[in-house]
């Protein structure tokens, strides 16, 4: 099963269990009338919309390349991110405002047992599958199904805090209590939102990405052979689960077409054994200069015109410049 397929099948296990999870909160909202079960409910609201929304986008993004879309489809998952993050702000909105009315209209709570049990039972089977879904996003690198996890697993983390509020409220009948564990966790799914929303504007807007440009820079660095003499102007543009990267090589200016493409390839194949299919390189060879000697150890080079001073480390800031180095 290819990732794209394993993506688009975990993500309809998520929209399925969302549904049948709405239906048990919407009960449990009716039977006790608590503003606080209201938001675990709204919330399975906001999974279920997510949930198409994600499914949508995973099944778009797993289509090949075509005329229009040469770079994939990929960016559609960074759309679907963000249309959950907005939605899941927008929910902790309402759940305050609901809480402000509960605060004004105070009304007394009917069998916070059931509620409590029902309650209890969503968020163990929550946080089975937003760890299941979140794993498995970040394993095939799919922003939408990991943003559907950690959706999941705060919406548990949601639950167990309007248990205990619901449990404290069952033995004190201070009913302001409902109100105010709603807003606690209104905030909470605010905050969830708002991360959500900034991953996906990142990559829209193709934020660079500093751990892997670090990770990738180091193990180039540590594999380096003598003739690649520089490299600079790396760049990573992310396409949903897929890393495109660019870069500038300086090989000797004296090696042949055929000889250049073999250093390429042999890059291209260190960063395949690395990352796997996540990333895609485009590389452009560059010919070494007179100031290039200083920074070359290659040894036996019949051409060369100053000797060897130093090797420039390959870093982040260094290797993401425009230019070629010099001493």
């Amino acid at each position: 099963m290819t990732k794209g397929k394993e993506n688009i099948r975990v993500q309809k296990f998520i929209l399925t269990v969302a549904v049948i999870l709405f239906a048990i909160k919407m009960v449990a909202w009716y039977l006790t009338g608590s503003v606080a079960v209201l938001t675990d409910g709204l919330e399975s609201i906001v999974n279920m919309i997510s949930g198409f929304v994600g499914l949508y986008s995973l099944i778009i993004s797993a289509k090949p390349r075509d005329a229009n879309h040469p770079y994939g489809h990929g960016k559609i998952e960074f759309i679907s991110a963000g249309i959950e993050g907005t939605l899941i702000t927008i929910a902790g909105l309402y759940i305050i405002y609901e809480a402000g009315m509960s605060f004004i209209y105070p009304e007394p709570l009917q069998k916070l047992d059931l509620g409590i049990i029902l309650i209890a039972i969503s968020g163990v089977i929550n946080y089975v599958f937003g760890w299941w879904a979140l794993n498995t996003g970040k394993k095939n690198n799919s922003l939408a199904l990991q943003a559907s996890g950690k959706h999941l697993q705060t919406d548990t983390y949601t639950t167990i805090g309007i248990i205990a509020g619901l449990i404290l409220l069952r033995f004190t009948d201070i009913l302001w209590l409902d109100g105010a564990v709603a807003i606690l966790f209104a905030l909470i799914i605010m905050r969830t939102g708002y991360r959500i929303l900034r991953e996906a504007v990142a990559g829209i807007m193709d934020e660079s990405d500093e751990d892997l440009l670090e990770e990738l820079i180091t193990f180039l660095q540590e594999n380096r052979d003598p003739k690649w003499i520089d490299l600079h102007n790396l760049r990573i543009i992310k396409y949903g689960s897929i890393l495109h990267v660019d870069c500038h090589l300086t090989l000797p200016w004296y090696l042949t077409v055929k000889e250049a493409h073999a250093e390429l390839d042999k890059i291209e194949e260190l960063i395949a054994n690395k990352f796997g299919e996540r990333i895609e390189i485009f590389i452009h060879s560059d010919f070494c200069m007179e100031f290039s000697c200083r920074l070359c150890h290659m040894e036996h080079c019949e051409v060369r015109q100053h000797p060897f001073e130093e090797e420039i480390t390959w870093t982040v800031e260094n290797v993401a410049s425009d230019g070629k180095h010099k001493l």
